[in-house]
């Protein structure tokens, strides 16, 4: 009898164990960072990131929210749209270059992935245009 109680025990573990694994959607991104180095004043500038659904539903972002207005995002597909397991899609974030300093900005993407809330950075040096 006590085998018996030992083997549902088990398999009665397992089971719960095997229901409680999350499929959710997962980015990949190919990075996370970039640098842009020393940039002229005055000439905007823009890095697409490019990332992967690695989760098992379909991945939905649903907000890009930029920390100033010197950043603007752009995402593809549009935000709200799923993106299947395997899937592609890019944001795309543009930088003014306004001011004359370093800079060091990112943006935060907040979606039903396993991590809902990614960040992603863009750093560089805003030159004058007369060097």
């Amino acid at each position: 009898m006590k085998k018996l109680l030992i083997i549902a025990a088990v398999l009665v573990g397992f089971v719960g164990f095997t229901a409680m694994q999350d499929n959710k959607a997962e980015f990949k991104f190919v990075e996370e960072t970039h640098d842009f180095g020393k940039i002229p004043q005055g000439k905007p500038v823009s890095f697409t990131f490019k990332y992967t659904n690695v989760g098992d539903e379909p991945l939905i972002i649903t907000n890009v929210e930029s920390t100033c207005g010197c950043t603007v995002p752009s995402v593809e597909p549009k935000q709200g749209t799923p993106l299947p397991k395997g899937g592609t899609g890019t944001i795309t974030l543009t930088y003014n270059a306004a001011a004359v300093a370093p800079f060091n900005k990112f943006v935060k993407i907040t979606s039903n992935s396993k991590t809902p809330t990614k960040m992603l950075y863009i750093k560089g040096e805003v030159v004058s245009a007369a060097n």
